[in-house]
């Protein structure tokens, strides 16, 4: 047994709808700008970029229903209301006919952003850890079994800021489809049970302030919900 010079961090987890038994997290992975309207609205052209990706900590992963701090260091806090895959098997540089056997489940997800840190970062071509990856960054609704919905791949995800409708899509309108995100991603890493791919959002982010209440749906799926709590 491991003599640790601080008690180990707790392994972060999800809830896995109808059991009792959780889902452990190791990674977090996004895809950037998925959705042609969302990748218009940052400025970009959605027509010729290939898929790429930032991640989070494990750390960050926060339960929906929470009520979270409005960060540090920031003047523009944004929400990104995503589909998020659960991976369930290994694989390792697979096609996109293989790649979807390797999805275990679905979840809502809420990809919290600091906007003006990303702006900044982008502005000096550098990272966008601080934007992207702080704490309580990664909101998770429970997860639902693939086996329970089949393949999940298009339906109604949107998101009402204090019960006001602020984006609309439809999963079937990602650039890069679930399985073709899988597949890209497998030959970037070995994934594994564990990995968490928040798929990317439709256009309508913004901003949001202490006291606002988020709840975003996905037809099929579920919801999820998160609090604005004053700065610490």
């Amino acid at each position: 047994m491991s003599n640790f010079v601080f008690p180990a961090a707790e392994i972060p987890s999800a809830a896995v709808r109808g059991t009792d038994a959780r889902y452990a997290v190791s990674r977090i992975f996004c895809v950037g700008r998925n959705y042609a309207d969302h990748a218009r609205e940052m400025g970009a052209d959605p027509t010729r970029e290939p898929p790429f990706y930032f991640t989070k900590p494990a750390s960050a992963l926060t339960a929906s229903g929470s009520t979270v701090p409005y960060p540090t260091e920031t003047r523009n806090y944004h929400y990104e209301m995503e589909l998020v895959l659960a991976i369930g098997a290994p694989v390792f540089k697979v096609t996109p006919e293989a790649a979807v056997a390797a999805i275990w489940g679905y979840a809502t997800g809420l990809d919290m952003t600091r906007r003006d840190l990303q702006a900044a970062a982008k502005a000096g071509g550098k990272p966008w850890d601080t934007a992207k990856g702080f704490d309580q960054s990664a909101i998770l609704g429970e997860i639902v079994r693939k086996s329970e919905l089949g393949v999940l791949d298009r339906g109604a995800i949107t998101l009402s800021v204090n019960g006001v409708e602020k984006q609309h899509g439809d999963l079937a309108d990602m650039i890069w489809n679930q399985a073709e995100i899988v597949s890209n991603l497998s030959h970037l890493y070995h994934l594994h049970p564990g990995d968490l791919i928040y798929t990317g959002t439709p256009a309508g982010v913004g901003a949001v302030v202490t006291g606002d209440v988020m709840l975003g749906r996905i037809e099929g799926l579920g919801e999820i919900q998160l609090t604005v709590g004053p700065a610490e």
